[in-house]
């Protein structure tokens, strides 16, 4: 028992921030009781107040003991004092949470902590090689909960009944899993089995351990489907080139690259160059999938990640695949399970159905998954970690809004058609949804309406008014149009408007501030004039914004053939930057010639000058598309969104980047409306010229990148000198940012022109961050309207 000390003080604490739920009052209370202190520690609606009373210099202790020992889940925002006059228990306790306006917080799945791992691997725990342990610091959280509060009984926990052990443990300040609402061990929690998946049903196999079956099965050269946290994923030997390749050809995904799971940091240092930064993301509570560059020459199938030249790395994210890839003592395809493009299973009745023809054996167990939520995607790009799919690990941790909007009104933005999310503007927080992905797959479309009634029930959100994209077809839009006929205004936000929004949202730039540069590289939005925008420089506030220039456009032959089929897009470029017939004459000897030439000429032509099903765009990811072909990475067809653009990124990668001397040179044009254009005419012409003198592919791809990376930097500062030097802060976003060496040339050479450069971090520069955007966008325009 510690002696207590005489108050000479007592205050009131108020912490604000990711703080219920995340085992933060158990720590309050520890480190109050470790001082000596008297008082009490509860939930409100706003966070976590403490009422303390003792020694004022102890108090000062408190708080930063507080701030150095939160718990790894929780994430202090602030921490307010003020004097309190009413009366203090003796001791110190946790108090009830008050009753009426409690915001719900849901922290999001954690990975497996260190104290858990060991647990698990430990004979002599209660929990040795148990697949489901977990505590306040780890396990799962969103994908287990399907209703408000958030206890036992509203997660699909409530079947399993405490044990005497586990309900001690869950009632006890002192212990880590205090009030852990997904307790569980051996006797009383949910249990694995491992089955065969044989005409269309399961069949249990009779096996002991089910884990050292299914680690067995992995050696052998078996693909498994596995029910993970958000899902199932079907799993492999990822050095097996045959098992590799089955699994490609069985989930029908030619060439989109394949997430690895590693068993710890010097597996993945076996196979890629891992920076400090990137072995903590790798083993922090979010655990992501980590984009990695490849070490030397690649040591795993070149199926895994075709033509690329990174790796995407996670580590363990439970107890069950921490026990099943040690087992396998090999790096293991962890991929999501699905046919490409489709949903992730997670109902157990549809597995013999829909994984049956992938995998032969399927490691299941009892505990229902509530919410799909796929792995988040990260990689480290100009020294900082920037999100490119935000799920597991961090939705739906809440965005804390800039100063000004805690007076905007619920809303409800509904994102975009590709990459989906759905954000809940309330309070001043943005609650982003988990990644949807692609809305074109029905089903896909049914699982993102499910999310967001889950998600308005969670956290108890009532929109009065929604924010969509312009485009009329997207999904999203469609979607919203139904919900507006109950009498809520239909915001219509413009896609790369939307993108600087969440840019400026999410680093924090107030609402009344002067306007920046918004420059958006992307694949396509509709602009304001009815054309296809995807290169776009904006004079942008959150409420209003004007374009002030844009890549030169080219025709999309054939509409959206053109953004799967690359040759499209070099066959327009071309065409625009000197014509066929100046081609052949200077060209007709390079093998990229005869590859156009036996193309319907005459038919793409007349698209062209007629302008049928050729619509312009001004889209950064349709120039790299077109460079792609040119070099003979991409140019039939992509297998996945973004394919031509990754390949030319992996052939300028390292020492071409570095020994490829100046890039191709833009040029900066004035349209006959007087918009600032970049004309990429020269640079075809430089780049035909190094075909002919055959450079090498990836000195050419590392021109381009320079070239493109030259003219956004002098486009930029030619326009601030014109506009009177109104701005001096650019926002970057849009998904051509996900190339790390744009990004990184761009940034750097705006930096050397004075710019402030504002980037995405925590949210993904590509569409999944629009939702964002458009909720910032919706919330400033009512804000106004008052």
């Amino acid at each position: 028992m510690f002696a207590e000390k005489r108050p000479t003080e007592t205050v009131e604490i108020r912490v604000r921030g990711c703080v219920q739920g995340v085992g933060f009052r158990p720590t309050v209370w520890r480190i109050a009781r470790r001082l000596g202190l008297a008082g009490e520690v509860y939930n409100d609606s706003e966070g976590v107040v403490v009422i303390v009373g003792g020694a004022s210099n102890d108090i000062a202790d408190f708080i930063t003991r507080l701030r150095c020992e939160a718990p790894p889940l929780s994430r202090i925002d602030t921490i307010e004092t003020r004097p309190f006059t009413g009366e203090t228990t003796q001791g110190f306790r946790i108090a009830d949470s008050l009753r009426g306006g409690a915001d719900t917080q849901i922290a999001p799945d954690a990975a497996i902590c260190a104290a858990c791992a060991d647990e698990v691997v430990d004979p002599s725990s209660r929990r040795y090689r148990y697949a489901f342990t977990n505590c306040t610091h780890c396990g799962p959280r969103l994908t287990i909960v399907h209703g408000v509060p958030y206890d036992r009984t509203m997660t699909t926990m409530a079947p399993f009944a405490m044990c005497e052990e586990c309900a001690r443990e869950y009632a006890d300040p002192g212990d880590r899993r205090f009030h852990a609402q997904p307790i569980a061990c051996p006797v009383c929690g949910p249990r694995l089995s491992l089955a065969t998946l044989e005409n269309g049903s399961f069949d249990l196999v009779g096996a002991q351990d089910a884990l050292a079956a299914a680690a067995r099965l992995i050696g052998a050269g078996e693909i498994l489907a596995i029910k993970g946290l958000g899902g199932y994923q079907l799993a492999c030997d990822a050095t097996n080139e045959t098992a590799v390749n089955h699994l490609r050809h069985r989930k029908r995904r030619d060439a989109k690259p394949f997430a690895l799971m590693a068993e710890d940091l010097a597996m993945v240092r076996n196979y890629c160059r891992l920076s400090e930064e990137e072995a903590e993301l790798l083993s922090s509570p979010s655990a992501p999938i980590v984009l990695l560059e490849v070490k030397g020459p690649l040591r795993l199938p070149r199926a895994v990640a075709p033509g690329l030249n990174t790796l995407g790395f996670m580590l363990p994210t439970t107890p069950l695949h921490l026990l099943l890839v040690r087992a396998v003592s090999r790096p293991v395809i962890m991929t999501s399970g699905n046919w490409s493009d489709e949903p992730q299973v997670i109902d157990d009745a549809e597995v013999p159905r829909r994984l049956g023809a992938i995998a032969s054996h399927v490691l299941t167990h009892n505990r229902r998954i509530a919410t799909r939520v796929d792995d988040s995607l990260v990689r480290v790009m100009d020294e900082a970690p920037r999100v490119l799919r935000r799920a597991r690990g961090s939705a739906p941790t809440p965005i804390r809004m800039p100063s000004g909007f805690r007076q905007a009104p619920p809303v409800l933005a509904f994102g975009g058609h590709l990459k989906a999310t759905f954000c809940l503007l309330k309070k001043g927080e943005a609650i982003l949804s988990q990644h949807q992905g692609d809305l074109e797959d029905a089903a896909t479309l049914d699982d993102y309406q499910r999310n967001q009634k889950l998600f308005a029930k969670l956290f108890e959100h009532s929109p009065e008014a929604l924010v969509v994209d312009r485009h009329p077809q997207y999904a999203t839009s469609r979607l919203a149009r139904t919900y507006s006929g109950a009498n809520l205004p239909l915001i219509e936000a413009q896609h790369h408007h939307a993108h600087v929004a969440a840019c400026l949202a999410e680093n924090g730039y107030p609402l009344d501030a002067s306007p920046v540069l918004g420059i958006v590289l992307d694949g396509v939005g509709l602009g304001d004039d009815g054309g296809i925008w995807g290169g776009e420089f904006l004079l942008a506030d959150y409420r209003d914004y004007r374009r002030l220039g844009s890549l030169k456009p080219a025709p999309m032959l054939g509409g959206e053939q053109a953004a799967r089929e690359p040759w499209r897009n070099l066959y327009a470029q071309i065409a625009m930057a000197m014509g066929w017939r100046a081609f052949a004459a200077d060209y007709r000897e390079l093998e990229v010639y005869n590859f156009l030439d036996a193309k319907p000429r005459e038919t793409l032509d007349a698209m062209m000058n007629r302008g049928i099903n050729a619509p312009l765009a001004s889209s950064c990811g349709r120039l790299f598309d077109a460079f792609a072909a040119l070099l003979g990475l991409c140019r039939d067809r992509q297998a996945y969104e973004g394919q031509a653009g990754a390949l030319v990124e992996a052939a300028a990668s390292g020492g071409p980047v570095r020994e490829a001397g100046p890039g191709y040179a833009f040029k900066i044009v004035s349209s006959a409306t007087g918009l600032a254009q970049i004309e990429p005419a020269p640079m075809w012409r430089a780049a035909l010229q190094d075909c002919c003198s055959g450079v090498l592919p990836g000195l050419m791809a590392a021109r381009f990148h320079k070239g493109l990376a030259e003219a956004v930097a002098e486009l930029a500062a030619r326009l601030r000198e014109s506009h009177a030097r109104l701005f001096d802060t650019v926002a970057l976003s849009g998904g051509c940012f996900q190339n790390r060496i744009l990004f990184e040339e761009i940034a750097r050479r705006l930096r050397g022109a004075g710019f402030a450069v504002l980037s995405h971090a925590q949210v993904p520069t590509n569409d999944g961050g629009l939702s964002l955007g458009q909720a910032a966008i919706g919330g400033a325009l009512l804000i106004r309207q008052g």
